[in-house]
């Protein structure tokens, strides 16, 4: 059985992973985007959203890393976008354009149904209204042995956290202070739950931190 992982997870130095008075206008919260300065130039990120050059280094090996033997993702609703409450219509595909960046199943944390949304690029994103577990389960079947990956927000790794169900954290801590927003390790203990740091390396733009499971 694969893993389940996140990665390049980009937490401030005060452990917000988005700041606050999300919206349209500001999807990471305010101030939530100086958090990504370290993967916004690497090739692996302009490989999927720009023109296809970038940096290479240690910040693009492991932005790069987050993507081996994957097989499907899980997301909160919000990560899928900024609609809440019931879907009004099917108009909103998601952040990303016709052709997401995951290429893989998508398992999309939600209270209200949707059928699932067939995109470019081998990506579906599947609506999944029976909580945390189920969308674990189905992830993995589709994964078909290989891992598993929360690509957020923070309360969605928060509540996979606390069940004890991730393998693995890549946290990027960004040096920056947000003071407010979604704090991931707000009334977790990460020791009591068994994790422990397993590998660090500093960067220009971030500290990059391993987080394993024991």
């Amino acid at each position: 059985m694969g893993k389940v992982r996140v990665a390049s997870f980009s937490v401030s130095i005060d452990g917000f992973g988005a700041g606050p008075d999300q919206s349209l206008q500001e999807p990471l919260g305010v101030g939530g985007m100086e958090l990504h300065q370290w993967v916004f130039p690497t090739a692996t990120f302009q490989r999927m959203h720009g023109d296809g050059s970038g940096t290479t280094g240690i910040d693009d090996d492991l932005a790069s890393r987050g993507f081996h033997n994957l097989g499907a993702w899980i997301l909160g609703r919000n990560m899928f976008g900024p609609v809440r409450g019931p879907w009004p219509d099917l108009s909103w595909k998601g952040w990303w354009g016709d052709e997401p960046p995951y290429h893989t199943p998508v398992f999309v944390l939600t209270h209200h149904a949707r059928e699932p949304l067939v995109m470019k690029g081998g990506t579906t994103f599947h609506f999944v209204t029976t909580g945390i577990h189920d969308a674990l389960d189905l992830a993995r079947k589709a994964a078909n042995g290989r891992d598993v990956r929360l690509g957020g927000g923070v309360a969605t790794v928060q509540q996979y956290l606390r069940e004890g169900l991730i393998d693995e954290l890549h946290l990027a801590v960004a040096p920056v202070v947000l003071g407010a927003g979604e704090n991931l390790f707000a009334g977790i203990d990460m020791r009591a739950l068994g994790y422990q740091c397993v590998e660090h390396v500093a960067t220009e733009k971030a500290t990059h931190v391993v987080i394993r499971k024991r």
